[in-house]
């Protein structure tokens, strides 16, 4: 990592030029006709990653980036071009094939975290976890890299999150196949959405209801919470809006497995 640090220009989630190269093809181009952009991409890019990483907000970033409201304007055209999800999805195949899996997995992990969400447009109120704000449904394959994540109210049960993020895996990935989940997922109507959508449901239980228990399979997808919640911003949903979250996630993974495939 410190190699890899003394290769960014000032801060450690600034881009390097081996992931830069991968990223910029993916970029937007600019127009044909009229006024072409002024800005660095390259640089609005590394403003964007920085304020996750750091937890800071959109008005405090650092002058040298330019003005916030600049960055903040190709933030939004980013996420309206799910930009963010393409990268993060291009450097899943990627980090696959480079472990010597195939590039697109067949079995997944469900599980679901709760947030405090303290400006969120909707919040619910999660009774197990004792908390107000917003709970993030993910899927992930059996080594924790993120396939997909699905934001809801803190109260919407984790069996009802997961069979709409279901529906978004059979879309998506289709040669999904097997899932493994905890006891929370065991509800009637989701196994039948999860026969119907043609997948294979095994439920992972305690061998110790009463003690602490790693669960075989599952303990990955806590693994990547951990990932996550490295960066600042994901520790708490600060966002207003759900896309803009749910971009935020694939900000913070993808970058991740960009610099892991980048620096092997």
């Amino acid at each position: 990592m410190d190699e890899i640090a003394r290769k960014t220009r000032r801060y450690p989630s600034d881009l390097t030029d081996e992931e830069w190269a991968q990223v910029e093809p993916l970029m937007p181009k600019p127009p044909r006709r009229g006024r072409k952009p002024s800005v660095d991409l390259r640089e609005m890019l590394n403003a964007i990653r920085y304020l996750p990483r750091s937890g800071s907000g959109w008005r405090m970033l650092p002058i040298h980036f330019g003005p916030w409201q600049t960055v903040y304007w190709w933030f939004r055209r980013f996420v309206r071009r799910l930009l963010f999800r393409t990268i993060h999805d291009v450097a899943l195949i990627l980090d696959r094939e480079a472990a010597g899996r195939e590039a697109s997995p067949s079995g997944g992990v469900l599980d679901s975290q709760t947030v405090k969400a303290p400006f969120a447009e909707g919040r619910g109120y999660d009774g197990g976890r004792r908390i107000v704000g917003r709970k993030r449904h993910v899927a992930v394959d059996t080594d924790g890299r993120l396939l997909m994540v699905h934001l809801t109210t803190a109260d919407v049960s984790d069996s009802a999150g997961a069979q709409t993020i279901l529906a978004a895996i059979r879309k998506r990935r289709p040669w999904l196949k097997r899932l493994f989940e905890d006891a929370g997922y065991d509800r009637t109507s989701l196994m039948d959405k999860a026969a119907f959508l043609d997948f294979v449901v095994e439920i992972v239980r305690r061998s110790d209801p009463k003690g602490f228990d790693i669960l075989p399979r599952c303990w990955v997808v806590e693994r990547t919470f951990g990932w996550m919640i490295r960066w600042q911003r994901l520790v708490r949903d600060y966002e207003q809006r759900l896309d803009v979250s749910e971009a935020m996630s694939h900000l913070a993974m993808g970058a991740l497995l960009l610099r892991r495939g980048a620096h092997r």
